[in-house]
């Protein structure tokens, strides 16, 4: 038997009102691609943190090759040979690629001699970067690399990785996966979190399957199917999403050539964007992050304004209304960022409802806050999304960010809006949580309102919608059909092929 790289024995961590994980025992063999998989709220955000020395357990151990591994912090668990990519970057846009890499080292050297270093292992990696690029001029693929990079330089013997592929196109991820084989090739152990089955499937040596805390299954990926593993992980049978199609109705909103510039240096205006939803349809636009999702969603909620005529509200002109009046009108929003955008962190989950819902919900009087109709409004999210919380006292930001995932989606759709725009509706959610709001958005779509669902997962839009177009520096792709399409031409479209030539590549 081969000794583990690293092994948990009985590792407990309880915060006031929940058990994060319960007496979790589980080896990682070197040269393992282990996955770590489990529904929003299972354990693996704390997991992982142990290991990498942010939390410290309440109970248990653990062993890197048989000795006692306990990081204080994360620097001594760098020490010990553990590295790890979070799934959200921690860049300073304003930098270079070596000037950020330097700031996470102890000792940096020269800078060109850095430089050099990076070019090299970044190269010998198959991840090729450019050390004096200024971040804030990269794509989401390459911001990437960067925090890889930063870890390959410690040539660590466990490499943690948090949801790595949810910001590349089909052709980044191959690029990725290749790294990852050549690391294990080489004996790099690498422990693997993400909600997308098919990858872990096709990537992973043994997954350990966490739910409410305690591990409850061990399996082989590849001798196991996405289904079986992710009702593994609810405990239960998986729902798929269904809709019955319908005709669409009338053009409930219209982009006429949508020009707008970023509110930020490192953002992406919007050049030029026409389009057309419908009543009953979902249209479906895909794009690697940093292509004009946030100032698409920004110019749609009224955050960003736009020349006359830009913007029609089922045939009211819109382009210079606020994002309240547009809520008054039907025209509904759900932008990325959680924490600070969608949600206030330290708000409860009541007075989070009461933000968007005043007007709809019939929440506010007379400009009085009817309090017991936002609690009342906050416990439907709760229990339709299945949110998974102590109650509707509980801060935002005390929640998974999976359940806060829910919660604000299903506070959007419970205002039966007629228009609902949603930017990477469920990033980091587990698959019994995307089913119930795929399904949420289809029934809207049944309901009579539009809805366009901006992703970067394509399984996801593939999914739901019936027409699809891509994003790339700000520009719209052709409108296609939905159905038919292929993961290559969806991913030249991705990477800039706007025109009909992508379907014969």
């Amino acid at each position: 038997m081969t000794e583990p790289l690293l092994s948990i024995r009985g590792l407990t961590k309880a915060y006031p009102g929940v058990v994060a994980n319960d007496d979790v025992s589980f080896d990682i063999l070197p040269g393992e691609v282990h996955a770590l998989l489990g529904e929003n709220g299972a354990g693996k955000s704390t997991m992982v943190k142990m290991i990498y020395g942010l939390v410290k357990p309440d109970s248990g151990e653990m062993l890197i090759r048989g000795g006692a591994y306990a990081p204080a912090e994360p620097q001594a668990a760098r020490a010990a040979g553990v590295a790890m990519v979070f799934q959200h970057f921690s860049l300073f846009d304003a930098l270079t690629v070596a000037e950020n890499i330097a700031l996470g080292m102890a000792d940096p050297p020269r800078m060109s001699d850095l430089a050099a270093r990076i070019r090299d292992v970044s190269e010998q990696y198959g991840l090729p970067l450019d050390p004096w690029r200024v971040v804030g001029d990269l794509s989401a693929g390459e911001r990437q690399r960067v925090e890889i990079i930063r870890c390959l330089l410690q040539n660590p013997k466990l490499l943690i990785m948090d949801e790595p592929t949810s910001v590349l196109t089909p052709q980044e991820v191959e690029i990725l996966f290749e790294t990852l084989k050549k690391l294990k090739a080489e004996g790099t152990s690498i422990l693997y979190i993400s909600h997308k089955l098919e990858e872990i499937r096709a990537l992973c040596d043994e997954a350990t399957i966490l739910r409410l805390g305690k591990k409850v299954a061990t399996c082989t990926p590849r001798d196991t199917t996405a289904r079986e593993m992710a009702e593994l992980m609810v405990g239960a049978e998986l729902h798929t999403p269904s809709r019955d199609y319908n005709e669409p109705g009338a053009v409930r909103l219209a982009l006429a050539g949508l020009t707008v510039s970023s509110p930020s240096q490192f953002g992406t205006s919007l050049k030029g964007i026409t389009l057309e939803v419908r009543a009953g349809e979902v249209l479906g636009l895909a794009g690697v992050a940093g292509n004009g999702q946030d100032e698409l969603l920004g110019a749609l909620s009224g955050e960003l304004r736009a020349a006359p005529g830009m913007v029609v509200l089922d045939g009211a002109e819109i382009g210079a209304k606020g994002p309240g009046d547009r809520r008054r009108m039907g025209l509904l929003t759900a932008p990325e960022e959680r924490l600070g955008h969608a949600a206030a962190p330290d708000m409860s989950l009541t007075e989070n409802a009461a933000l968007t819902a005043v007007d709809r919900r019939g929440i506010g009087r007379n400009g009085f806050l009817d309090w017991a109709k936002a609690r009342g409004f906050a416990r439907e999210i709760i229990a339709r999304f299945d949110v998974r919380t102590p109650g509707t006292e509980n801060a935002a930001r005390s929640l998974s960010g999976g359940n806060l995932q829910k919660f604000v989606i299903g506070r959007e759709v419970m205002q039966d809006p007629q228009v609902l725009v949603v930017n990477q509706p469920t990033w980091g959610v587990d698959a019994a949580a995307a089913a119930v709001i795929r399904q949420a958005l289809l029934d809207l779509a049944a309901g009579g309102a539009a809805v366009i669902v901006i992703s970067q997962d394509l399984d996801e839009l593939m999914e739901v919608s019936d027409r699809f177009a891509a994003l790339n520096e700000g520009r719209l792709s052709d409108i296609r059909p939905a159905k038919g399409l292929t993961v290559d031409e969806i991913g030249l479209m991705m990477g800039g092929a706007h025109d009909m030539e992508v379907a014969h590549a």
